[in-house]
């Protein structure tokens, strides 16, 4: 009976003494805890780079964990010399290294377990190091480079890596020196093989620079034409050439090496004029677009500190781009350049432009298909236009000069040939 009751009392004592221990354990929790009530708790940001030598994009997601956001800031600071250049879908700050992202007025609600993306672009020398310390709404999160499954993404379903596929957006009508109005929604824009024709160019009549190369002699580019190797010159070449043509029997040949400094260029020596521009080329190229940026006409901007007006193309897909600013058309989120379309190999495709310095729109045509994505019509447009706008709102070009060749900023070589070359007043078509 003694033994009994002693067993009893012993287990009366470790009971309490048990139920005391998870008493404390949950106080403890809850003050570990309590910190992050005022926050989402277990909030993620998940930090997707792609690097090439010199300029990298990050795709940037945004969950609140199991507590909804009504309005988000999310911080971090880069380890090296990173400068952030444009952004998607936020508002972006940068004070040395430092870096605050801002919510747009359009996704700043997330629901809990859900989240939003934003992207930005930057340049950088020697490493790109992936930021760690994420914050969101001043709280500490657990950033990483690997992505993670997250619920419902409130803004436009975009991926991080793959092929870059289009999604449907809201485009808009023409360009016109009148403001564009809304259209329906497309899903691609599709791009066609142009007829291969021989004789003179067609659609000069009226325009200032009309050439097929058919009136200068095999080699060096000369009379109308001279080779330009501004900032510096290396190993890149143009000629006129006699092997391959789209009409007639000659076109300009450019081969273009990677590398800043082995960029080359072919101005014509007639001065653009007039503040409406538009032009027409057929361009024939060996090696698809690179993921790094790279050039292949430019144009003079005496508005914009004699910088130049870029077209060329970035991930794969055609793009405009602003040297002063290195704002691009459309921006380089995975919903931005779907918009956009390849330029493609081994096949003549025609290019067509309209730059308007009366107002700052422009718009691009592939085989006669409007391009959606390089479009600009002074209305910011999520992933198309929303950073060239908002980063130049009052930004009217006055182009004087007309350059065809390479220029790459890191990776990318390739060789081109031109033909059929025209710019005037009005629409010149293929």
């Amino acid at each position: 009976m003694w033994i009994s009751r002693l067993r009893s009392r012993r287990a009366r004592a470790v009971a309490a003494a048990a139920a005391l221990a998870s008493g404390l354990a949950a106080t403890a929790v809850a003050l570990v805890m309590a910190p992050g009530a005022s926050a989402a708790t277990g909030c993620q940001v998940t930090y997707t780079p792609n690097s090439w030598p010199g300029g990298f994009t990050a795709n940037v997601r945004v969950s609140g964990g199991d507590q909804a956001l009504n309005g988000w800031t999310v911080t971090w600071t880069y380890a090296g010399d990173q400068r952030v250049t444009n952004a998607w879908n936020a508002t972006v700050t940068q004070s040395g290294t430092a870096v605050t992202a801002k919510n747009m007025s359009y996704n700043g609600t997330v629901a809990a377990n859900g989240s939003t993306e934003f992207g930005v672009q930057g340049t950088y020398s020697g490493t790109n190091a992936t930021p760690t310390d994420f914050a969101v709404n001043g709280v500490a999160c657990n950033g990483t480079t690997t992505p993670t499954t997250a619920g419902p993404v409130t803004s436009a379903p975009v991926t991080t890596q793959g092929p870059v596929t289009s999604a449907p957006v809201t485009t808009r009508g023409p360009v016109t020196s009148a403001p564009v109005t809304t259209g329906g929604p497309v899903t691609s824009a599709p791009v066609t093989s142009a007829p291969v024709t021989t004789g003179t160019p067609v659609g000069c009549s009226g325009a200032s620079i009309c050439d097929g190369f058919e009136n200068l002699a095999a080699g060096t580019p000369s009379g109308a034409w001279s080779v330009q190797n501004p900032n510096c010159s290396g190993s890149g070449t143009a000629a006129i050439d006699t092997t391959t043509a789209r009409s007639g029997s000659k076109s300009l040949k450019v081969s273009g090496v990677a590398g800043y400094c082995n960029h080359v260029f072919v101005q014509s020596s007639t001065p653009l004029t007039g503040n409406v521009w538009y032009a027409r080329f057929y361009v024939r190229h060996t090696t698809a677009l690179p993921t790094s940026h790279v050039t292949f006409l430019a144009m003079r901007d005496t508005a914009d500190g004699n910088r130049d007006l870029r077209m060329g193309g970035q991930n794969g897909k055609l793009q405009w781009n602003r040297e002063s600013d290195d704002a691009t058309l459309p921006a380089q989120s995975p919903a931005g350049v779907a918009q956009s379309v390849d330029l493609p190999t081994n096949t003549w495709t025609c290019v067509e432009f309209m730059v308007n310095g009366g107002n700052g729109q422009m718009q691009t045509w592939v085989n006669g298909a409007d391009v959606p994505g390089l479009r600009e019509d002074m209305v910011p447009t999520q992933d198309i236009d929303g950073q060239w706008v908002s980063s130049r709102p009052g930004w009217r070009p006055a182009l004087s000069n007309f350059r065809i060749g390479w220029e790459s900023y890191g990776e990318g070589a390739d060789t081109l040939w031109y033909d059929d070359v025209a710019v005037g007043s009005s629409r010149i078509g293929c």
